[in-house]
């Protein structure tokens, strides 16, 4: 991820094994950050003291990941005022199971972008080579234009569902328009469903203070209710696309009959 305060694009390496202890260039280049934002992060606060022997200041597990933590949040549109207030006084285990519930929760979105032609595309929805289609793709996020030819798929399932939709008969039109409501439905669903979460098990957690001994027992929680909360809404689509199929299927069928009914003069 990008270092939205340093300007970096290096990834942060994951925090080495066992203990360990880095200087602050080392620690700086561990993370993908610059030592002057490194300081600067140690001077709000957001770093506890590191060890000293001598002049030099020895970093460890804790430093890395508050670290690492900071520049997750920050990706995430985060301020760095709010994260220094949330941050500072954190417990040193903190860091590093937030880290991990961060993790977990973004296991979901781990798409890989591909890149595809635009002929490839198009041959994938059984459709014409038409630059106002992929325009619309890109005004939803779903693709970007690299050049004349070539897009990337920045969400390849969903592109390639819909294409598939396509390539069975619904207009291109029809498919594209039915994106956001889908997504504007399910994102109702999906804040309807965090919330209840939150208030039921996420706020009695920080009423605690955030105990150690419950970490393991909410990162397993949000581990176990993402799929399932996948399932269920898999499973109540299916369901309702049978019910309105079954309503569509009588409106057509009390249409044919009375097509076929005679009339009477």
């Amino acid at each position: 991820m990008a270092d939205a305060a340093s300007g970096t694009g290096a990834d942060a390496s994951p925090a080495p094994h066992g203990d360990f202890e880095l200087t602050i260039d080392e620690l700086a280049g561990h993370v993908g950050m610059t030592v002057r934002n490194v300081r600067a992060y140690a001077g709000r606060g957001i770093l506890p003291p590191p060890r000293l022997e001598g002049r030099t200041g020895y970093y460890g597990r804790e430093h890395v990941q508050r670290l690492q933590l900071v520049r997750e949040l920050l990706d995430r549109g985060f301020t760095l005022q709010a994260i220094e207030s949330s941050v500072r006084e954190a417990r040193p285990a903190v860091a590093g199971h937030t880290l991990d519930l961060l993790r977990i929760l973004d296991e979901p979105h781990d798409v890989e972008p591909e890149i595809m032609t635009r002929a490839g595309l198009a041959a994938l929805a059984g459709v014409d080579r038409d630059n106002r289609l992929i325009d619309d793709l890109a005004a939803l996020g779903l693709v970007r234009w690299i050049d004349d030819q070539n897009v990337e798929l920045l969400q390849p399932q969903i592109v390639r569902i819909g294409a598939t939709v396509v390539n069975l008969g619904l207009d291109p039109s029809t498919v594209i328009n039915l994106y956001p409501l889908m997504r504007a439905q399910l994102r109702t669903v999906a804040d309807a469903f965090v919330r209840s979460v939150s208030a039921e098990i996420i706020d009695p957690f920080l009423e605690a203070g955030l105990p150690e001994s419950d970490w393991d027992h909410i990162l397993a929680v949000t581990e176990g209710l993402l799929p399932i909360a996948s399932q269920v809404t898999v499973a109540i689509l299916r369901e309702q696309l049978g019910a309105a199929i079954d309503d569509e299927l009588s409106v057509k069928l009390e249409a044919l009959r009375l097509a076929s009914t005679p009339r009477e003069d």
